[in-house]
């Protein structure tokens, strides 16, 4: 899926706690299910199978004696993730959501599911699918609210379906030779129909915390992404996703994320987006506006989740000039995995760090506006999107932050 796109323009007290760790407090964690502290009463979080491709590289690691990123890539894969939902129809998504958060309520943890086949999604490129339309959609996330039930799941609703909608696509012509745009402006309202019809099947189910994607901060400004998730339902979901499949820094997404919760709850009581900070604003005044305006305790705000499975070095800084489309958001190079997942964040609007992205899986066949085939960055062809990236999976192991790889003289076992 594509993130940052050329076709678009580009406080409050954290002693409070949050109310996500609580509602998902399932019991003692999996082994493996949890990065928070030993012994710290924290939400398990859903570890599923990993890409078998994953282990497949990590052994001929180990053959060819580089043991610790051999376990470093088997560490990754063992890392709680989410779970891309692919059946196609609903009797198949109904299926595989239902043994997901049945084989997650056995180990005692919660599974983070991602809807990801909205109509038209990615305009029809890089990460291109979604069923035909409103009403094969809406049939198909009844079948995931059916195999979800009364177990509890975090709910990610389509990324980059509200920040990218079909007017934001590249225009088209007709086969009469008519601009498209009625067509365009007629399937913008039925994205945000879609969206929020999902959002309000979901919500509506009782362990349920369903999370509405925004795009990062690099992308929408504040005032241009809250209109949107207006529109796609949020005011009956948990709250908002950010920086998913994306590389901004956990400081960044912090202060978006905030100023996208505040900004919601102004325009609640009859403000308005615009008049709302931007992350591009000075964070000085941004806060005196919080402060003016926005008096409200975070248990009255929307709260945000935070996808964290690449961040660890931050957004990649293209080099000046050399491309005409440098596609950062498009497997960059030199970028590690990011913070583990938790739902212990210390903030109190910041519900989970979590890995949703799946770290490991190409972005798709990056060309950076050259002719191609190859990656001119990386001097290969990267693979198809949501196939594994050897290359990417060992770079983000080897940067990741905090380190994942274990040192020289700890070397744990191959357990899979």
């Amino acid at each position: 899926m594509r993130n940052t796109r050329t076709i678009l323009l580009t406080a409050l007290p954290l002693t409070l706690t949050t109310g996500l760790a609580s509602a998902l407090l399932l019991g003692t964690p999996h082994a493996t299910a949890t990065e928070d502290p030993p012994g710290a009463a924290a939400a398990g979080l859903y570890a599923p199978e990993a890409n078998p491709e994953a282990y497949r590289q990590a052994d001929e690691l180990e053959s060819a004696k580089r043991p610790r990123e051999a376990a470093g890539l088997r560490a990754m894969a063992r890392t709680p993730h989410a779970v891309w939902l692919a059946g196609h129809t609903p009797d198949e998504v109904r299926n595989e959501t239902r043994g997901i958060v049945r084989d997650a309520a056995r180990r005692r943890t919660t599974p983070t599911l991602v809807l990801y086949n909205v109509p038209g999604r990615d305009c029809s490129l890089y990460s291109a699918g979604g069923l035909r339309d409103t009403t094969e959609y809406r049939a198909w996330v009844g079948a995931v609210a059916e195999g979800i039930g009364d177990s509890r799941a975090i709910v990610v609703v389509e990324p980059d379906a509200l920040a990218l909608v079909p007017a934001d696509c590249p225009s088209g012509e007709a086969k009469d030779g008519k601009d498209t745009e009625t067509a365009r402006v007629t399937a913008t309202a039925a994205r945000y129909a879609q969206v929020a019809d999902a959002v309000a099947t979901l919500g509506a189910l009782p362990g349920a915390k369903v999370y509405v994607d925004a795009g990062h901060p690099a992308w929408h400004t504040v005032d241009s992404i809250v209109p949107r998730l207006i529109k796609g339902g949020v005011a009956r979901a948990t709250g908002f996703s950010v920086n998913v499949s994306n590389y901004s820094t956990d400081h960044a997404n912090a202060w978006y994320g905030r100023l996208i919760s505040s900004c919601l709850a102004y325009v609640d009581k009859g403000g308005k987006a615009s008049a709302c900070p931007t992350q591009k604003w000075k964070r000085a005044d941004a806060q005196r506006w919080l402060d003016r305006h926005v008096p409200f305790a975070p248990d009255r705000m929307k709260h945000f989740v935070t996808d964290t499975s690449r961040n660890g070095q931050g957004p990649w800084t293209p080099p000046a000039g050399k491309y005409r489309d440098a596609q950062d958001w498009c497997n960059p190079p030199g970028r590690g995995l990011g913070a583990r997942p938790t739902t212990r964040t210390g903030d109190p609007l910041n519900d989970a760090n979590l890995w949703i992205k799946t770290p490991g899986e190409s972005d798709g066949e990056c060309l950076r506006g050259t002719e191609g085939p190859k990656d001119p960055e990386r001097g290969v062809i990267d693979p198809k999107a949501g196939v594994w990236f050897p290359d990417q999976a060992l770079e983000l192991v080897r940067l990741a932050n905090p380190a994942i790889m274990p040192a020289e003289n700890r070397l744990p076992g191959r357990g899979r």
